[in-house]
């Protein structure tokens, strides 16, 4: 831990330092929505931080001793966060001593050292059931924001339950209100992308013949959502970040920015674009030429705005992409990318789509599995494949000589590019984007074979809503 704490043990880093006879304090500014507020009793030796990492002492308390030690947190007077939880420490420590008739706890974690005596994985020390933890004081009312997050997926869960033990026959469901008055209670709670889940789920049932099976697997996503979400400090830093967002937990753009930039030749593989209740997204995948990885850059149109068409499909660019945290897939590319390399570069190693791996089907469904093993609850997953498309069972299917995945073509957007894919390929195989979604494959791309030409067949927005001609 005091290797990860070195690198942020920085003054500019932190703000609100102080330290007096009694503790020390600061909030170290990351790649969070909110500051990481951390205090250390240096005379009793306790550790409190809001980051959700289960290390005592965390890599934030650690950074601050340094520079404590280091001549950088001034002398000041402790704000009342510090002083209350300093002053409920002490009342702990108080009541153990006056009760000399309990038997001493035996050495070993149990009592928060190991028999090393260094501080164990036992969180805040000086925590008393009988002793409610106060409330810190912050002025972004970040604390009230989590209680009513808390508070809506608390609610989310008692719907689901309801709706399973009354059954998916239930004549409410068909009724758009009923679930759009739990959207709303989850918008209410900064829960928003949860309500966009659930306003998505209102529009399957009925639709098709397999909707029951379809919003049975959605509840049962919207649950394990409802739960991780309460329990985002017993969980891995990243994974816990992810499900944050995925939550709905709003993260600054300051903030993504101010973290470390992952530099590469980015080929924009393909675009999407779909409706959120009353907002346009475009969601434009990149693949990093170097790194092999893929990014997301989304943007957002409401009535008569446009999209944003600045990264053009085919392109590669050269630019610094900025994740949200947890390692995510959505990132910001910097305020102004540079001018994109045309698709006939003639310098290759400058080209993404002369170093990306367009693979089969079977490599296709081992990325789709890896991404879902780390995200259950994503229902887009990117992936570039060389397949023929053709007719198998009654469906549009890609495939090659190791097997075949079905299109979503159910989805009029969706197969409104099918003509061109045809035309393209000419029935034969041909380097595609595709996104992965639960009811089939989506082609974002087609490549021409030798010509370097990139064909963006994706689903378009609605012309009549975004105002294009």
């Amino acid at each position: 831990m005091l290797t990860a704490a070195r690198p942020i043990a920085t003054p500019g880093r932190w703000a609100h330092l102080g330290a007096d006879d009694d503790a020390v304090w600061g909030s170290f500014r990351g790649s969070s929505a909110e500051p990481y507020d951390t205090v250390v009793d240096h005379r009793h030796v306790g550790v409190r931080c809001s980051c959700p990492s289960r290390r005592v002492p965390c890599k934030h308390a650690l950074a601050l001793l340094l520079l404590w030690i280091g001549g950088h947190v001034p002398e000041a007077v402790a704000p009342a966060h510090v002083t209350s939880w300093l002053e409920r420490r002490r009342v702990v420590d108080d009541r153990r001593v006056e009760a000399p008739s309990d038997p001493a706890p035996p050495a070993g974690p149990g009592d928060g050292t190991d028999p090393g005596g260094e501080v164990s994985d036992q969180r805040d020390d000086g925590d008393d059931h009988d002793v409610p933890p106060p409330p810190i004081d912050r002025p972004d009312g970040r604390d009230e924001r989590v209680a009513r997050m808390h508070e809506g997926l608390d609610e989310l869960d008692r719907w689901l339950v309801d709706r399973v033990r009354t059954g998916l026959a239930d004549p409410a469901l068909a009724q758009y209100a009923t679930w759009d008055s739990l959207a709303a209670r989850l918008v209410d709670a900064r829960a928003g992308s949860l309500a966009n889940r659930v306003r998505r789920l209102a529009g399957l049932v009925g639709a098709s013949a397999d909707w029951h099976q379809r919003v049975l697997d959605e509840i049962g996503l919207l649950h394990l959502l409802s739960q991780a979400g309460r329990r985002l400090v017993e969980l891995p830093d990243d994974l816990g970040d992810r499900v944050a967002t995925t939550i709905g937990w709003q993260v600054r753009q300051a903030d993504v920015l101010a973290g470390v930039p992952e530099t590469d030749h980015w080929l924009v593989a393909g675009r999407s674009d779909t409706r959120e209740d009353r907002i346009e997204v475009r969601r434009t995948w990149l693949r990093g030429a170097t790194s092999g990885r893929w990014a997301l850059v989304l943007s957002f149109a409401a009535y008569r705005q446009s999209l944003d068409t600045s990264l053009e499909v085919g392109t590669t660019i050269h630019a610094d992409l900025h994740r949200y945290p947890g390692h995510a897939l959505r990132a910001l590319v910097t305020p102004k990318p540079p001018k994109p390399i045309p698709k006939d570069a003639s310098d290759r190693a400058l080209s993404a789509r002369s170093e990306a791996f367009f693979g089969t089907i079977v490599d296709l469904c081992e990325e789709v599995g890896r991404a879902l093993a780390d995200e259950p609850w994503l229902d887009r997953v990117p992936a570039l494949v060389r397949a023929a498309p053709t007719r198998s069972a009654g469906r549009w299917v890609l495939t090659d000589d190791t097997g075949s995945l079905p299109l979503d073509d159910a989805s009029p957007s969706v197969m409104s590019g099918l003509p061109v894919l045809l035309a393209v390929s000419a029935g034969g195989p041909v380097d595609l984007t595709v996104e992965w979604t639960p009811t089939g494959l989506v082609p974002l791309t087609v490549f021409g074979d030798g010509d370097g030409v990139a064909v963006d067949i994706g689903p378009r927005a609605d012309p009549s809503f975004v105002g294009a001609a």
